[in-house]
């Protein structure tokens, strides 16, 4: 009589030894995740559009104000100044309006409509692009939000993003208001540099919630248990300078410093101008005096390029490819950027020069933030990726 073979049971009762094509080669997704994933793709592709929107705002931001066409709109109409003049009559209105600030009775007395017309367009624009990431923002968050998109705790985030770029529309009315009262012929300076830094730090958080909505919640857990814990530190500390080098930029520009040293290394002959405290109070010499802030944005370039530098050597023993490409782009985008200066500066910050240099502050702040990313969320190294497949 013959016995039959059994095979050897598992503890759930199954054969140990069973055939492999009984048995499912993976777990499938959940639906649940499967919408996750397809809610973070949603979410990060609404952030990319902001972004750029961003980027392209700062660009405009720039050229509106090297064209001198920041106070050409008088007033702040968040509704009825989309529409532009219509017509002569309206045309002659705004012109008029603009006839009464300081910058045309002690700049430009004898500035001609069609004149006028150039920058009124530069700034009605820079003003309508800022109420297009304002409705690309509010359109985006009730379609995700209505679809239940968001991952965990993220609508808060969004909500945030957007009261931020309300109130930079308020610091903008607040920064053009400074230029037409008194004898003001330009805007403040401080508040100039307040409004651009607000600006960039809102392109940095919509960067960082781009990286992280490219990637899996599971992913990125793991990664952090992975993280470059000093570099990461390190890494924000240079963003911070970064950001701050941007903000010291803008006073220099909002204080026409750009065109009064052009020599280097030296300041018209001096490491230090003998003016650079002057003005009364003493604090005022900070925002408003050419060669102070002049002088404070060279020094913090150095002070820049010299930490980027030392954190560029401290990455080289990194094991993660993705850390130690970012922290060499880095070091290169600062270097770029500081000759881009220098050349600005030597050339009396020349329209074409000063927007580039601008723009360069954009993709070294956007360097700067993913390399602090990927120290905090560092990716596997190609040869981790081929050993996973080998095992798999």
């Amino acid at each position: 009589m013959n016995k039959r073979h059994r095979q050897p049971m598992g503890k759930a009762g199954a054969p140990v030894f069973a055939d492999v094509g009984d048995q499912p080669l993976a777990p499938q997704p959940s639906p649940r995740r499967h919408r996750s994933d397809q809610g973070r793709r949603q979410v990060r592709l609404w952030m990319l559009v902001l972004l750029h929107l961003v980027v392209v705002m700062i660009v405009v931001g720039g050229l509106t104000r090297i064209t001198d066409s920041g106070l050409s709109i008088t007033e702040w109409q968040p509704v009825r100044g989309i529409l532009p003049p219509l017509d002569g009559v309206a045309w002659a209105a705004e012109f008029a309006k603009y006839r009464q600030i300081p910058e045309f009775r002690l700049k430009y007395p004898t500035m001609t409509l069609a004149e006028f017309k150039v920058i009124y367009w530069w700034e009605w624009g820079h003003r309508q692009l800022g109420r297009l990431i304002g409705l690309a923002w509010a359109i985006g968050f009730l379609w995700l939000a209505l679809r239940r998109a968001f991952p965990p705790g993220w609508t808060m985030r969004a909500l945030i993003i957007g009261a931020l770029g309300g109130l930079q529309g308020a610091i903008g009315w607040w920064m053009v208001a400074s230029g037409l009262v008194g004898d003001a012929v330009d805007v403040a300076p401080l508040r100039l540099s307040i409004h651009l830094t607000m600006a960039f730090a809102i392109l940095m958080i919509l960067e960082w919630h781009v990286l992280l909505a490219g990637r899996s919640a599971a992913d990125l857990l793991a990664a952090r248990r992975n993280r470059e814990q000093r570099l990461a530190r390190l890494a924000t500390v240079a963003t911070a300078l970064t950001l701050a080098q941007i903000a010291l930029g803008a006073l220099v520009s909002g204080s026409g410093a750009g065109h009064a040293f052009p020599t280097w290394p030296s300041m018209n002959g001096e490491f230090l101008p003998s003016n650079s405290f002057d003005m009364v109070p003493l604090t005022i010499n900070f925002f408003d005096n050419v060669s102070l802030t002049q002088f404070n944005h060279r020094l913090s370039a150095y002070l820049l390029m010299i930490v980027v530098a030392w954190l560029w050597l401290r990455s080289r023993r990194s094991s993660h490819d993705a850390v130690r490409r970012g922290f060499s782009l880095f070091a290169l985008a600062v270097l770029g950027q500081a000759i881009l200066g220098i050349v600005t500066a030597v050339h009396a910050a020349p329209p074409a020069l000063a927007i580039l240099h601008q723009a360069g502050g954009i993709a070294v702040i956007a360097i700067a933030v993913l390399v602090t990313f990927h120290c905090h969320y560092p990716m596997q190294s190609r040869r981790a990726q081929r050993q996973d497949r080998r095992l798999r």
